[in-house]
């Protein structure tokens, strides 16, 4: 059963429900299986704000939720209030950012419409408010509406590497040499037009040099291959749904008369096209729409998320109601005072300072290393101590600004024998998941080509390149007889799992596939990695399961491959972190944007690194100078009980060791919050270091 959104309800998995309910009073009880038992925690009090918000349902709403005010509490409270005041649970949709964060969301709103004695029963389970990401809300829509982009239900959605793939294909087409113009830059340029809702006809208008109008040709070519293959790539999941949306207004009114009550998390994060998005989907006539966010936390302009939509929000939405949670659930007051130093520098906010009822805390603690290989170790010595002395590895994270800086802490947790996690490796990237998703696809959509041509000889079927590009190109007839014969059993084979698709439930047609294509018996016959593999390909079954009791439609009979394809184009980094895995969890500061540990280290403290600025370019402007900041703040808000800041003397960065001086950011904090750090010991047999300034 489904309530519209891409992840099945809260019946179909009752083992994964945890609920951690930041902000307000709870009380905890426990759902048991002959399996397990799981603790789910629910709210019973509300303090002023947060009840406000939750009974403000009318009208435009503005909620400035600090970091760890309980927000994700007060929305699913706010969807419950709306449901006991008779509001039918399917005209409430909720959108947010990641896959995570809106299961949680499900969860929550599905446990406590479960809870609730005063609600009249029975609800059906087809009654769910619409919960998913923007992304997952696009491709419902998409899918709805897929004959108006000259689409079927079934397009394929394209990942990085399909889009870097075409871009090449594109750059070909249009005799651009990849010397001069890189793939992947030509790829990002298109993707942040996209963002900020241009088509590519704007685009191509607005060209203020070469360099742009070489963008515009290749994406012409690339929209025509995409075209060609019945697929949309992920910006075009938001443009597309955007440009639906504005170009048919019976499809707006559609939406309207289904979606009365429209609420928006993590507001500040949005790009343009969400913008435009939340817009069209909000009625005129009532303006029913609640958003929430920190204009403290954004930090993805990299990706075209614009500040201005949420400080902009009272003036988009007349009349709007302002409440602004600052009671801080999570953090000790020494982490707070830290946090606030921090943010209240920058300008462009709307004003507020963080506060809790919990105890004083310890002091942030700095870590002075000469060198990354040393701040690694000393990271990795402070984790065993924790851990050692009770703390679950789990409740440990180190951030870091760059990638590039996991390497020296991985070395570090591997030799000290810590447990560790290194989020940023997503499942479905690995290629044998791949691969099994391509079988899925390419049944589905013939079109298709990138899916074909990736498992057309997975496994090996005695299909060269050249015989594919014939196929691909329409000139199967030219091969010879025996080639044809073995692409005709290809073509059998893609009926067959699409047959299965459509009759069987996901993890059953999973299986099929992994087994009728060979790919099991192949994987168990190999070496240690490959039995890796297998285990991967395996575990594909175990998550096509989830949507196991998605049920089918007139319109279509794979909902249920349907919703397990999106959600796996869709994931996110956090996807990747399981709950079951007690292990110290290693990320960019990025990653762990929404999550909390009890113990923090922030790695890296060092001008140019964190605030960071590129090689090529001058000093960063305000702007740039602020969002560094904002994500400082994200930071340190990670913490519940302690942050550890750290810093080198030196660093090696692209083959160079460089002397680091410590980040501005430390200054910003008042001293009486920093433990007093003595200078590092000599690492032993090191030289004597002269730096001449």
């Amino acid at each position: 059963m489904t309530n519209g959104s891409t992840e099945p309800e809260f019946s179909m998995y009752p083992l994964e429900y945890l609920f951690r309910v930041a902000g307000m009073a709870t009380k905890s009880t426990m759902i048991c299986t002959v399996q397990s038992c799981v603790k789910i925690t629910a709210m019973t009090t509300l303090n002023a704000e947060q009840k406000r918000a939750v009974e403000t349902t009318d009208g435009p709403v503005l909620i400035i939720a600090g970091a760890g005010a309980g927000k994700t509490g007060v929305i699913t409270h706010r969807i419950l209030n709306l449901i006991k005041k008779g509001i039918p649970p399917h005209q409430i949709l909720a959108i947010t950012f990641t896959n995570k964060a809106a299961k949680e969301m499900r969860e929550r709103v599905n446990h406590l419409i479960a809870e609730e004695k005063s609600i009249n029963r029975p609800i059906s389970m087809n009654e769910r408010p619409f919960m998913s990401t923007f992304h997952s809300l696009g491709v419902h829509i998409i899918r709805e509406n897929a004959t108006l982009l000259g689409l079927t239900r079934h397009f394929t959605i394209y990942d990085r590497s399909d889009s870097r793939r075409a871009i090449k294909e594109a750059m070909i087409q249009c005799s651009v040499d990849p010397k001069k113009f890189e793939p992947g830059t030509v790829l990002n340029m298109i993707s942040r037009a996209k963002g900020d809702g241009f088509s590519r006809l704007e685009y191509f208008d607005g060209a203020k040099d070469y360099a742009q109008e070489t963008v515009a040709n290749v994406w012409e070519k690339y929209d025509a291959i995409l075209a060609k293959e019945k697929s949309l790539d992920f910006d075009d999941l938001l443009l597309k749904t955007a440009q639906i949306l504005e170009k048919y207004p019976a499809v707006r009114t559609h939406y309207h008369q289904i979606w009365k009550y429209i609420h928006i998390d993590e507001y500040q994060d949005t790009n343009k096209v969400q913008y435009r998005i939340a817009k069209y989907l909000t009625d005129e006539n009532s303006r029913n729409i609640c958003v929430v966010g920190d204009a403290d936390q954004n930090i993805y302009s990299w990706r075209g998320a614009t500040i201005e939509n949420i400080l902009n929000f009272e003036k988009d939405y007349p009349l709007s109601t302002v409440i602004t949670l600052e009671k801080n659930y999570r953090s000790t007051k020494n982490i707070l005072a830290a946090a606030n130093n921090v943010i209240e520098r920058n300008l462009m906010r709307k004003k507020k300072t963080l506060y809790t009822d919990n105890a004083e805390g310890e002091k942030i603690s700095l870590i002075v290393s000469y060198t990354e290989n040393e701040e690694a170790r000393a990271i990795a010595d402070t984790a065993r101590t924790l851990i050692e002395k009770g703390t679950s590895p789990r409740e440990i994270a180190v951030l870091y600004r760059a990638n590039f800086q996991s390497r020296a802490l991985e070395d570090a947790f591997i030799k000290k024998n810590i447990p560790y996690q290194l989020v940023g490796v997503r499942f479905f990237e690995r290629k044998e998941v791949k691969d099994v998703l391509s079988y899925v696809k390419a049944a589905l959509n013939r079109e298709s080509a990138g899916d074909v041509a990736r498992i057309i000889n997975v496994p090996v079927r005695g299909i060269g390149k050249v015989t594919v590009a014939k196929i691909l190109s329409g000139r199967e007839d030219l091969l010879p007889a025996n080639m044809r014969t073995k692409i005709t059993q290809f073509w059998k084979l893609l009926d067959d799992i699409k047959k299965e698709i459509e009759e069987k439930k996901p993890s059953e047609a999973i299986k099929f596939i992994i087994q009728e294509t060979g790919m099991e018996q192949l994987l168990r016959q190999g070496d240690t990695e490959d039995e890796e593999r297998l285990l991967n390909i395996r575990e594909v079954v175990s998550v096509a399961a989830q949507y196991d009791g998605v049920e089918n439609t007139e319109d279509s009979k794979t909902q249920g491959i349907e919703a397990f394809l999106s959600n796996a184009a869709l994931a996110t980094d956090q996807d990747e972190l399981s709950e079951n895995k007690d292990a110290v969890r290693l990320m960019t500061v990025h990653a762990s944007k929404g999550l909390e540990f009890d113990h923090v280290f922030i790695a890296g403290l060092e001008q140019d690194l964190f605030p960071f600025k590129r090689m090529d370019e001058g000093d960063i402007d305000q702007a740039e100078e602020e969002e560094e900041r904002r994500l400082f703040y994200v930071a340190i808000t990670r913490a519940k009980k302690k942050v550890y800041f750290s810093y080198t003397m030196l660093r090696t960065i692209y083959g160079t060791q460089r002397v680091s001086l410590p980040s501005e950011f430390i200054d910003d904090i008042a001293k009486n919050l920093i433990e007093d750090q003595a200078p590092p010991e000599r690492p032993s047999g090191a030289k004597a270091l002269f730096i001449d300034f």
